[in-house]
């Protein structure tokens, strides 16, 4: 299974361990297309290559993908446009929101969940690697039948 994993980038990288963490479990799935979004040696301005290099390698891989996978606490314009492209390429996908960051998920994010294509849901980090693979041991049930 090919897997786009979304996390903030320029938005702020305070997360990048969580995002490791998600994306070290997402491997046992499936080839994760977008794994640099974990790596700590990317800062916050970003990968060097160009923001139209950016943009397009990163639509293409969630083009190929079959399941988008995005943590959502850290507020990222970039992982907002990616999952509105997803929903339009009518992805399967998985937001992940941390409560106890004191933050407040965007409404066109939490109001978007329908619980089929689209879901939200809430964790601990303790919590990430169960709610994961819940959420893939319902998409092979769903390929049964």
């Amino acid at each position: 299974m090919k897997v786009y994993f979304c996390g903030s980038v320029r938005g702020g990288r305070e997360d990048v361990h969580v995002y490791r963490r998600i994306v070290e479990k997402l491997q046992s799935y499936g080839r994760v297309l977008s794994e640099h979004v974990s790596c700590s040696e990317i800062s916050e301005r970003g990968e060097a290559g160009g923001d139209r290099a950016i943009h397009d390698r990163d639509l293409a891989w969630l083009q190929e993908s079959e399941v988008v996978v995005a943590e959502v606490t850290q507020p990222s314009l970039g992982v907002g446009y990616e999952l509105g492209r997803a929903v339009t390429m009518e992805k399967k996908i998985l937001c992940l929101f941390r409560p106890a960051s004191g933050r407040s998920l965007s409404a066109m994010v939490r109001g978007a969940e329908d619980g089929d294509q689209f879901m939200v849901k809430n964790y601990r980090e303790d919590e990430v690697e169960n709610i994961l693979e819940e959420f893939f041991n319902s998409l092979k049930n769903m390929k049964r039948t």
